[in-house]
């Protein structure tokens, strides 16, 4: 199922880049051999059977979870906005980000720069990471809330309707109208400190973050008013 989920994701990700940028040949050879190599992946594991489910132990989980808590807080509710709250993040999501932080097995640069994380991550196994990331899907988000109210229009428009002269989809469309994401495509964002999402915003259009092409393509596009008003108005839904 999982190799079937990451199949639905391609293609709903071919589908947001194909709205915001018109692909090129180079661009279509590359998603053609993801295509490619996606659809081996199936049959493969179509033909070896089911596979085993993981059964996350969150009592290891939370053990993990004593090493993080001095950015982000012993239930990961981080008090100080530079750091993310991770608490009530779905399990799918923090789990490709600790993955994302790995460096290659060939040395190459991990998709996601963080020198603190990428120590941290480094020397967690694959069950590691699912057992911690299960442990804080299972927490509670504290609230937060829009403190900006100049922008508070700006951030609404945005996150509802998008940026229609720039080719910016809604932020809605993916994260849900409420914020809470989708499990295993998409993650939670309401409730987010206002700061670190502005500053993972900025990091997709520098290119520092580069784990997700849409995010990327997305964030090129935009301003710096127009991430900080998002961002903030992103703080207070729930």
């Amino acid at each position: 199922m999982q190799i079937f989920g990451l199949l639905y994701n391609f293609l709903m990700g071919l589908t947001m880049l194909t709205k915001l940028t018109t692909p090129n040949k180079s661009m279509m050879l590359k998603l053609s051999s993801m295509f490619a190599a996606l659809t081996f992946s199936m049959s493969v594991a179509y033909a070896a059977g089911p596979a085993e489910v993981f059964k996350p132990d969150l009592a290891k989980g939370n053990e993990i979870m004593q090493q993080c808590v001095a950015c982000h807080g012993a239930d990961g509710n981080a008090s100080a906005p530079i750091y993310p709250k991770i608490a009530g993040q779905h399990a799918e999501y923090l789990y490709k980000q600790l993955s994302n932080f790995k460096a290659g097995k060939n040395g190459e640069k991990p998709l996601r720069e963080n020198a603190i994380m990428a120590a941290f991550a480094a020397g967690l196994s694959d069950e590691d990471m699912k057992n911690v990331s299960a442990y804080l899907a299972s927490q509670k988000q504290t609230l937060s809330a829009a403190k900006n109210k100049d922008t508070l229009a700006l951030g609404e428009k945005i996150y509802r309707g998008g940026i229609a002269d720039k080719k910016i989809p809604a932020c809605a469309g993916c994260h849900s109208p409420t914020g809470s994401g989708i499990p295993a495509q998409y993650p939670r964002l309401g409730g987010q400190h206002a700061q670190y999402t502005e500053s993972q915003l900025v990091a997709f259009r520098d290119g520092v973050r580069n784990n997700s092409e849409q995010m990327s393509v997305i964030a090129a596009k935009m301003s710096d008013k127009e991430m900080k008003a998002v961002s903030d108005y992103i703080a207070g839904l729930r």
